[in-house]
């Protein structure tokens, strides 16, 4: 009695075991649906931050070209003064109020720009535009009158948001007064919020999408397990004899590598971000150390100093403007408006280089040779190249040793220009891979993304010509590295339209 007793409790207790075990896994997640969701989560966070690094980088865009807009349609106004004919005489204007009236007649603005003329100590004309209106806002108008006489910019907030307000003071023979022009941000503000959103239908329906491939491939990938499952439920259940059939681990091999194929993506899509990232943190880098040398060594009471200073800083500026746009076209060199070719004197564009590059740091500049040729080159991106190359030795040498850039005429019409410094040099096994994108040599001291020489060696070859990197002193200790640039002196399948 006492065994038949235990052997009825025993089987009514174990399927009872086994259906609270299998209720517990089923109350879960599913390992289906934790790899789907692991991998929406995943193209969801590579969607979210892309976006984010959209609209950051839209905003950044914004806040430069609004101002330089502005600023270039204020230059065309001075341009207009200064060649401008007034129909009305036959010469040159003579009154304000002609040449605001003849400049809104010849030039429209775009629709989130107004321009605005002043004179008499009011705003007198405007351009049309639907949003003329701001010329009764108190605030616009108190801003617009208080920069009549010393010009220069300013931020306001109105009914129409925030306005940037461009003003240029003009003087007449009949009296002053100024033009102004005014952006509205919310527009260009609004263009990129339509762009942000039509990104994110298109990141929803691609995650959808995603998400819906990796639950089919999740279940055709983890059917073995199921049928492993099936398997042993049957085994337990109805038939002891039976085995489990041996299972292999290549589907969730092959679940692995789709996973790391995946990752890998992303990751090289993250790479991409942060390569843009370091790619514009190192060569803004340069140009700022050029402006804050300029201004610490500026003697205000020099006027002829601060002209000259002012000139120098003016063109580092514009050439700031174009680094991060130059980010993108590094590995496009040959792209259309990489360069903006036009003829210059060698010696002069030399010289300009050595001026900015005191500004690196404590060194003897000196300028050993000069070539008395002309070239058509992009002055900008030249100097772009010698100054990194000045940045490089100013890193590898101390201060008051000496750093000498020069150029000469090189044979079959070609231009060298050099850097040369008295720093440690570059191993031979060194002098090709410094060139590659991110590479840094040996003997390399500070820290950086290593983009800059391959920035130089685009732009060489972006000019059809070579970077080379040799022995400055060779068999003397340190031997020192001289960078050279052998140039064609015209090019002219490189001449192409702007982009």
């Amino acid at each position: 009695m006492t065994g038949t007793t235990t052997s009825r409790t025993t089987d009514l207790g174990w399927p009872a075991i086994r259906r609270s075990w299998s209720s517990l896994r089923r109350g879960g997640f599913s390992v289906r649906t934790r790899i789907t969701a692991a991998v929406a989560l995943l193209v969801l966070l590579a969607l979210g931050a892309a976006g984010f690094l959209i609209y950051v980088l839209g905003l950044r865009t914004i806040e430069q070209t609004v101002p330089a807009d502005t600023r270039q349609e204020l230059a065309e106004l001075a341009e207009f003064q200064d060649r401008g004919i007034d129909p009305t005489t036959g010469r040159g204007f003579t009154s304000i109020e002609r040449l605001v009236e003849e400049f809104l007649l010849r030039n429209v603005p775009s629709t989130s720009e107004l321009m605005v003329g002043v004179w008499d100590g009011a705003a007198r004309r405007a351009s049309a535009s639907a949003r003329s209106g701001l010329l009764d806002d108190p605030t616009f108008v108190e801003a617009l009158l208080s920069r009549t006489r010393s010009g220069g910019s300013d931020r306001i907030t109105t009914a129409w948001g925030d306005v940037h307000l461009e003003v240029l003071p003009l003087r007449g023979r009949e009296g002053r007064g100024a033009f102004a022009v005014a952006s509205f941000m919310a527009d260009e503000q609004q263009t990129l919020a339509e762009t942000v959103r039509t990104y994110a239908v298109a990141a929803v329906v691609a995650l959808a999408l995603v998400t819906a491939v990796a639950a089919w491939q999740a279940g055709r990938l983890l059917a073995p397990l199921r049928t492993l499952r099936t398997t042993a439920d049957e085994i337990t259940v109805t038939d002891l004899s039976r085995r489990l059939p041996v299972v292999g681990n290549d589907d969730l091999t092959a679940l692995t590598q789709t996973f790391n194929a995946m990752l890998d993506r992303l990751q090289q899509a993250f790479r991409g971000q942060r390569a843009f990232l370091d790619d514009a943190g190192h060569e803004l880098r340069t140009p700022v150390t050029i402006l804050r040398g300029h201004l610490e060594v500026l003697d205000p009471d020099d006027p002829e100093d601060v002209l000259r200073t002012r000139e120098l800083l003016l063109e580092e500026a514009d050439r700031m403007s174009r680094l991060v746009d130059d980010m993108i076209l590094l590995t496009k060199a040959d792209r259309p408006g990489f360069l903006q070719l036009r003829e210059v004197a060698v010696d002069e564009l030399v010289d300009d280089v050595a001026d900015k590059a005191r500004g690196l740091g404590d060194r003897l500049w000196q300028v050993e040779s000069r070539a008395d040729v002309r070239g058509v080159l992009d002055p900008q991106r030249i100097t772009q190249a010698l100054v990194q190359l000045c940045h490089n030795a100013v890193g590898v040498t101390a201060a008051g040793d000496t750093v000498v850039l020069g150029s000469s005429a090189g044979p079959h019409g070609a231009v060298v220009l050099w850097v040369r410094d008295d720093g440690p040099g570059v191993p031979d096994e060194d002098r090709r891979r410094v060139f590659e994108r991110f590479a840094r040599g040996a003997d390399a001291v500070e820290s950086g993304s290593g983009l800059g020489l391959s920035i130089v060696a685009a732009i060489a070859r972006a000019h059809g010509g070579t970077v080379r990197v040799e022995d400055a002193r060779p068999g003397v200790v340190p031997p020192g590295a001289r960078f050279v640039l052998t140039l064609p002196r015209r090019r002219e399948e490189a001449v192409w339209p702007a982009s």
